[in-house]
């Protein structure tokens, strides 16, 4: 009897270790509980700062996409998305739309609720039934392989450019994006390198995560303001899929012709905060999302400090935020060429597309301080 218990005992601990390695990015480190809520419809509620926020879900390609909206009143058009008078406007705000973690916890908390530096507060939940943005393959122990990413990302781009304008108003010109973890691999992955271009967007954040572009790169990207912020202690396969992620982007800006000098104006990198997984204020991974999130405008605009220290560094010569162990895996990021798919089992994604991008070659920096006046921020 004894040898069986042990034999049992032996089995489950190999097959708890088995489902730890295989588990989601954000569910690796403590977080507190989330609330799993179905959507509420044409029923509102209270940001922060005294907006309204809507909590709505469309169902796009097959995809139910669930939605939060934090806005003025005024900008509000018909809770059943149909256009209502006066209110259905080309509106004058911008937008923060915000990509959760595996698992969702930063959809529930909301941490863009409100308007900061005139941009609206939206964030996205995934479709998938695990809540991880572009899924998983059952057989990857990284959590960096996602399968699914070409789907969610055409079906944000079909969110934000036909059905999000039902429910509110707001410059489609000023379309910002955030990522937490698993939100920051599709974003850096196939958001950006997808549909990046044709929305226009002006500036990323991506948060404890990175993946070099997975798909096809279509467009130019590289007057887009980015900045990566991770932390001293975050997940093994992050401290080596995010300097790839880096380097690649940056080699996009190269070969687009932009001088050391303008890339590191637009795209900056930090992990200087000592702590683990998104714990950008050294304390707790749902306070330190808060904590990145609430200083997004000065992070956009380039002049952010996360706990007295400034974060916003130029890529250039900073392209290995973690130390020595990542610096051969980023230079293969930068210098592969050629298509990017999924990686097998335990593969790492080290191959960058890096093809040359279409468009119109080595421009200025955007003054992204000037937009942001332009959208009413004090």
């Amino acid at each position: 009897m004894f040898s069986q218990l042990v034999k049992f005992s032996l089995l489950f601990l190999l097959s708890s270790i088995h489902l730890s390695d295989a588990a989601p990015l954000e569910t690796r480190r403590t977080r507190k509980g989330k609330n799993t809520g179905a959507a509420t419809g044409a029923a509102t509620t209270t940001a922060t700062d005294g907006s309204t926020i809507i909590d709505q879900q469309v169902v796009i390609n097959g995809l139910t996409m669930r939605f939060k909206v934090s806005a003025p009143a005024s900008e509000l058009v018909a809770a059943n998305g149909a256009a209502n008078g006066a209110n259905a406007a080309t509106g004058t705000l911008g937008i923060n739309v915000l990509f959760h973690g595996d698992g969702g916890q930063s959809f529930f908390d909301f941490p863009n609720q409100g308007v900061n530096g005139g941009l609206m507060g939206v964030a996205l939940l995934s479709p998938d039934p695990q809540l991880r943005w572009g899924g998983s393959d059952p057989q990857d122990q990284t959590g960096l392989v996602r399968p699914d990413g070409e789907a969610h990302s055409a079906a944000v781009n079909q969110l934000l450019t036909t059905e999000l304008p039902k429910f509110v108003n707001f410059d489609s010109t000023k379309i910002f994006m955030e990522g937490v973890s698993g939100g920051s691999l599709l974003l850096s992955g196939f958001m950006l390198p997808a549909f990046g271009a044709s929305l226009g967007v002006p500036g990323a954040v991506m948060g404890c995560g990175g993946l070099v572009p997975q798909v096809a790169v279509q467009g130019d990207l590289s007057n887009v303001r980015l900045h990566w912020q991770s932390t001293t202690d975050d997940l093994p396969d992050l401290q080596t899929s995010i300097p790839q992620a880096i380097a690649a982007y940056e080699k996009l800006a190269s070969d687009a012709g932009l001088s050391d000098a303008q890339i590191g104006q637009l795209q900056t990198a930090d992990a200087s905060p000592t702590g683990g997984h998104c714990e950008f204020d050294e304390k707790d991974f749902v306070s330190g999302v808060q904590l990145l999130t609430d200083n997004y405008s000065a992070v956009i605009n380039g002049n952010a400090a996360l706990n007295g220290v400034t974060v916003t560094n130029s890529v250039v010569g900073n392209e290995d935020l973690f130390g020595a162990a990542g610096v051969a895996g980023a230079a293969g990021a930068a210098g592969a060429a050629g298509a990017v798919g999924s990686a097998g089992a335990g593969a790492q994604l080290t191959n960058a597309n890096t093809k040359a991008v279409s468009g119109s070659g080595a421009t200025r920096a955007k003054g992204l301080a000037a937009l942001f006046r332009g959208s009413g921020r004090n």
